[in-house]
This record gives structure tokens, C-alpha cells and sequence, in this order.
């Protein structure tokens, strides 16, 4: 959840509505900033005691109830019987999800490539309007019903915030400035594939929404961010107007939100899709792999900028595929304003 759209409901709400944004508010910054911590100190130690080399999905659901308290109660483990509750069964499909087309699609194994067992918390504190990867596992807020729905109801949001912990293993891109911006755009570019992947649906059919149904009927909005049209997401009395560009010609320069990082993402996600709907076909199996390459290649920096980013997509889309992919890649992120000089 941007944090500028939480502002704006703090700003502009009802006494409810603004209480639980100050409440998410408060909690995000918190949990962002254990997040950052734990990818820098990497938490080895921890991490190969959960990371047991395997093939099958280990999922584990626990139920917050209500607190701020995690993990929680254990309410569901990897093939037990199914819950009654809602929001518990989307948790686990959408971690399997995930799982899977990491698995099938690029022979990832889990999060870190070393089989972690996937976990997730439900039921996050009170009217709790987002959803966050820790570092270590899933948490999903209930949403305050008013103007957001629960965060387990949007399967490209589950499995964005796991292409966090995707990123963390590989990149470790600063989460501020260009580079945070890149992080959270390969969050939504994985979290659409994912989307994309389970629907089976190829790139000109898909919707490129990210968020899509986190949004109650009160809200005019159809979804939290758009790829294919970064900006028009929403335009809302209380959430206010989608303020992310589409090209670097609107690019925000600012120091709220750790440089914008929300908010700029709006450019290289505008660049994958036109880089997904050239290429054409599933954008999973040209586009993603590209961009997925690109993640891995040890050429790519914390820091790297928009510019550095996009001149390694360009690269390898001719060193996995070719020639015509490699034009179409430079074609879309000069689209956005972005040459990569290859």
C-alpha cells in the first residue's frame, strides 16, 4: 500500500477511516524498517535453519487474531484439511501460487532458491489496511471494510510482497530513490506474472492491474497501481488522484515515501508492459524471463539506477532470446523516456 494514499485518507477520511490509516501508518514504517534490516544482516543463521532443499511447497498459516503479534496461532499446515476461514484458504493458495510458478516457470526453489517453507499470518492487527513480507514470512491486515477490502483477496498482491523476498535474496536494491523504485516494480511485475500465470492468460488479455478488488464499492478505483496505464488507477474524493508517471518526462522527485519509491515505480512497470506486449504471447515466458535474468545478473547493483537497470534488460534480452527481443525491450523503455544506450 503506497504510503501517500494512506496520507490522504488520514487527511481527507472519516474519524474511523483516518484512525486506521494513522494505525497502518505507524505499523508500516515500523515493519519496513525490520524488513530493510533483515535483508541487510541477510540472517543466514535463521535462514539454513528453514531452508531445507526440497521440491514441494511447505506452507504454514497463522492466525494473528486480531493482535499485533506474530506469527500467531497455527491454523493450517502444507496439505492439511481445508478452513472454513476465508481468509486463510486465499493465504495458502496464494503462497502455493506463487511457489509454483517460481517453480515451474524460471526452476526456482521457493523464495531464496533453497526450498524456504513459506509462512503467513492472517487476521494482522485491527482494520489493518495492507499486507508485508518481513523478511522472514507473509502478514495480511483484514482492511478496515470500509474502503479496502481484506489483503488475502488480491493474488497479485501475495505474491508481490513474496517477489520482495525474491529480490532481497538476489539484488538487495536499496529500498530508496531509483533503486527502491526498481524493487517495487519487480514486485509488481512478479505479482502480475504470477496473476497472469494461474489465469493462463497471455499478455494482451491480461488486465495489468495491481490490487485489483482491494478497493470496497465506496471507492472510485479499480485497483491500487496499472501497468499498462500507470496513473489512472484510481481517482478517489478520499484516496485521492493515482499520482504515479508513466514516463520519466513526470518523474516525481521528492523525499517523502524513501524518494517515491511507490510512486516512480509506475515507470519501469509502464516499461515491462510495453516491453511484454511487443514481445507478445505469455508474458512469463519472454518478458519475465528477461527481467528475471536481469535480477540474477551480478552486474546489477543495490544502488542501480533506472537507466543501469533497463541497459541489463536490453543485454539480456539478446544474450537468452535475440536480436528482434533485444530492440523490442530498448523500443519500450525508450517509450518511458529511458535510452540504454546498447
Amino acid at each position: 500500500m503506497p504510503p501517500e494514499v494512506l496520507l490522504q485518507i488520514a487527511a481527507r477520511g472519516t474519524k474511523r477511516q483516518r484512525n486506521a490509516a494513522l494505525a497502518t501508518l505507524a505499523t508500516d514504517q515500523t515493519l519496513r524498517l525490520a524488513r530493510a534490516t533483515y535483508e541487510l544482516l541477510e540472517a543466514r543463521a535463521h535462514r539454513d535453519l528453514l531452508a531445507v532443499p526440497m521440491a514441494a511447497k511447505q506452507r504454514t498459516i497463522y492466525d494473528a487474531q486480531n493482535r499485533e503479534v506474530l506469527p500467531g496461532r497455527v491454523v493450517r499446515t502444507e496439505g492439511a484439511a481445508a478452513s472454513a476461514d476465508r481468509e486463510v484458504e486465499e493465504a495458502y493458495d496464494g503462497l502455493g501460487a506463487t511457489f509454483d510458478f517460481l517453480a515451474d516457470v524460471y526452476g526456482r526453489n521457493s523464495i531464496d532458491d533453497e526450498g524456504m517453507h513459506l509462512d503467513a499470518t492472517v487476521h494482522y492487527g485491527h482494520d489493518y489496511d495492507n499486507a508485508f513480507w518481513n523478511g522472514q514470512q507473509m502478514v495480511f491486515g483484514d482492511g478496515d471494510g470500509d474502503l479496502f477490502n481484506r489483503f488475502t483477496a488480491s493474488l497479485d498482491v501475495i505474491a508481490h510482497e513474496l517477489a520482495h523476498g525474491v529480490t532481497g535474496d538476489e539484488a538487495k536494491l536499496v529500498y530508496v530513490g531509483q533503486a527502491g523504485a526498481l524493487n517495487e516494480s519487480l514486485s509488481d511485475v512478479f505479482g502480475s506474472l504470477v496473476k497472469q500465470y494461474t489465469r493462463k492468460q497471455t499478455a494482451d488479455k491480461a488486465d495489468w492491474l495491481i490490487g485489483e478488488g482491494l478497493f470496497t464499492a465506496k471507492v472510485r478505483g479499480v485497483a491500487l497501481r496499472s501497468m499498462k496505464a500507470p496513473g489512472t488507477a484510481f481517482d478517489d474524493p478520499i484516496l485521492g488522484r493515482d499520482p504515479q508517471p508513466a514516463t520519466m518526462a513526470d518523474y516525481v522527485r521528492t523525499s517523502a515515501d524513501n524518494g517515491g519509491v511507490h510512486t516512480n515505480s509506475g515507470i519501469p512497470n509502464h516499461a515491462f508492459y510495453l516491453a511484454a506486449t511487443a514481445l507478445g504471447g505469455y508474458a512469463w515466458e519472454k518478458a519475465g524471463r528477461i527481467w528475471y535474468e536481469t535480477l540474477r545478473d551480478k552486474r546489477l547493483r543495490p544502488t542501480a539506477t533506472f537507466r543501469q537497470f533497463a541497459h541489463y534488460t536490453v543485454a539480456n534480452a539478446g544474450h537468452v532470446f535475440g536480436a528482434a527481443e533485444r530492440r523490442a525491450v530498448a523500443g519500450a523503455w525508450k517509450a518511458v523516456g529511458i535510452t540504454t544506450g546498447t
